[in-house]
């Protein structure tokens, strides 16, 4: 029998309140069940914010240099057990383990910087207009936060959320996505291990539409952080509005990469290859799009399909494996589906375009690489988001309508351009509407100490990562000490004092 998992709240692992489970199932076999998680329900929602509350009182009064060593201890245990939740991850999620490695290693440099923190909390001193008067300002923490992540990284996204709200002394529920909770589970037992005082971390697992709806809905969870759907992000910003709380959201991408005629096209190959098809294209930053040079394009679209036509699919624990499965039957479904609607708008499938079938691929969601060329802009297959292994290929003349191209869709997160020509590098890097911007690398590959996001529909303007995610988990209070010993009135008339 498969075991059963619990849900952290309070201090302690529980049964949902709900008494209700949902499987666990491996993406590449899917005979083998993980275990079983809690369905919960709004009424352990309720507990959580309870216990968050408490957790708040005490870990907000605790030194910031303090929490962040709680952290760098989070990080060396992750180091220690770095191959062991890589496993895990790809049992449940899929990518081959190489990519799992990586996700533990963003979650490592994500506590190490942000044990550094804790000594960077920086305020400022400004000169007041008045004498014998102080004005400053400085950093507090907001209260409880509410993380609600996605499948695809299930140990960086969450430790993007989560370690900077920790270190700026808020208290966190954290939601992970239905497909992957057992990676969520082991990383909140190594916060408790690591010595995180136990109401400090609220773990919720079940259905978004439920939980991850009751959170964003209680009055006392001033702080949620999203990554997901930009439909769904809609739906949470117009609650997070209509109560006035604090949200980030990451949301969709539908990114590009440029090849201009003078790119080394042997490097671009090597990046078009990872950017699309690594994670099984499921990415909020994956390579969609490639946008190509009319100059180079036949030669190159026939080196993309070479290369990734010989890409081997497998198990992700499989070291020959390259590419693994995606997530799910829905997602294989939409991935096929998106494959027929490319076809109905006349794109030809130069390689890939049907469920992937072979010794070992049996009872898992696997989907060959696919390559459509002949796509044009405002076909919805290089309009809209579909996550998983599709490349859609656009002929362009000049970098100048490779830029309408890029721009001319309503994300905004990621982008890529391979050239020689620094001119033309440089224009790019102003002229190119995303967040992100590569030069002679593919559009994935965030770095933890720089800030991450997107503009349009891709976010609402806060970022993930860096120093700017300190800011979105604290508030700016501001302090004025006057000692003059008697009033002073600013901004009304300052003459003569």
């Amino acid at each position: 029998m498969p075991e059963n998992f619990k849900n952290f709240i309070a201090g302690e692992w529980v049964a949902p309140r709900t008494g209700a489970y949902f499987e666990n199932r491996n993406p590449a076999d899917w005979n083998d069940v993980i275990g079983c998680f809690p369905r919960s329900g709004p009424e352990d929602v309720a507990r959580a914010v309870e216990s968050a509350k408490r957790g708040f009182a005490q870990w907000s009064r605790t030194p910031a240099p303090l929490r962040g060593e709680v952290l760098h201890r989070v990080g060396d245990l992750l180091v220690q057990r770095k191959e062991q939740i890589a496993e895990a991850m790809t049992r449940e999620m899929g990518k081959v383990l190489a990519e799992t490695r990586g996700d533990v290693q963003e979650g490592i440099d994500t506590a190490h910087y942000a044990h550094t923190e804790g000594r960077r909390l920086f305020g400022r001193t400004v000169p007041s207009e008045l004498r014998n008067k102080w004005a400053m300002s400085f950093r507090r923490p907001i209260g409880v936060a509410g993380l609600i992540t996605p499948f695809n990284f299930p140990m960086a996204i969450p430790t993007w959320k989560m370690f900077p709200a920790l270190l700026c002394g808020n208290a966190v529920i954290f939601k992970p996505a239905e497909d992957v909770p057992h990676t969520a589970h082991l990383l909140v037992e190594i916060l408790l291990e690591a010595g995180l005082p136990p109401e400090v971390v609220q773990l919720l697992h079940g259905e978004g539409s439920v939980i991850g709806k009751a959170m964003v809905e209680h009055p006392d969870v001033p702080v949620i952080s999203f990554t997901g759907s930009t439909e769904t992000g809609s739906i949470i910003g117009t609650t997070c509005g209509r109560m006035h709380k604090r949200l980030s959201l990451e949301m969709g991408g539908k990114n590009a990469m440029i090849v201009m005629d003078d790119a080394d096209l042997d490097l671009a190959l090597d990046g078009v290859l990872w950017g699309a098809f690594g994670t099984t294209g499921q990415r909020c930053t994956a390579t969609s799009r490639l946008v190509v040079h009319e100059r180079v394009y036949d030669r190159f679209v026939k080196m993309v399909c070479d290369r990734a036509d010989a890409l081997r699919l497998g198990p992700g624990l499989d070291p020959k494996t390259e590419v693994g499965p995606v997530i799910n039957e829905d997602a294989r479904k939409k991935v096929d589906y998106y494959v027929g609607v490319g076809r109905d708008e006349g794109a030809q499938v130069l390689i890939g375009g049907k469920v992937a079938t072979g010794k070992g691929l049996e009872r898992g969601w696997f989907y060959r690489p696919t390559v459509l060329g002949g796509v044009k802009a405002g076909m919805r297959v290089e309009q809209e988001e579909i996550f998983g292994p599709v490349l859609s290929v656009i002929k362009v003349g000049s970098l100048d309508e490779a830029v309408r191209v890029n721009n001319g869709v309503k994300y905004g997160l990621s982008s890529s351009l391979y050239t020689r020509d620094v001119n033309g590098a440089f224009r790019a890097m102003a002229e190119l509407d995303n967040g992100i911007t590569y030069v002679n690398a593919p559009t994935i590959g965030a770095e933890a100490h720089l800030p991450f996001g997107g503009v349009k529909q891709t976010g609402n303007g806060h970022r993930e990562g860096g120093w700017e995610v300190y800011d979105f988990y604290s508030e700016t209070k501001v302090i004025y000490v006057d000692f003059s010993g008697k009033l002073q009135r600013a901004q009304i008339d300052t003459e003569g004092q």
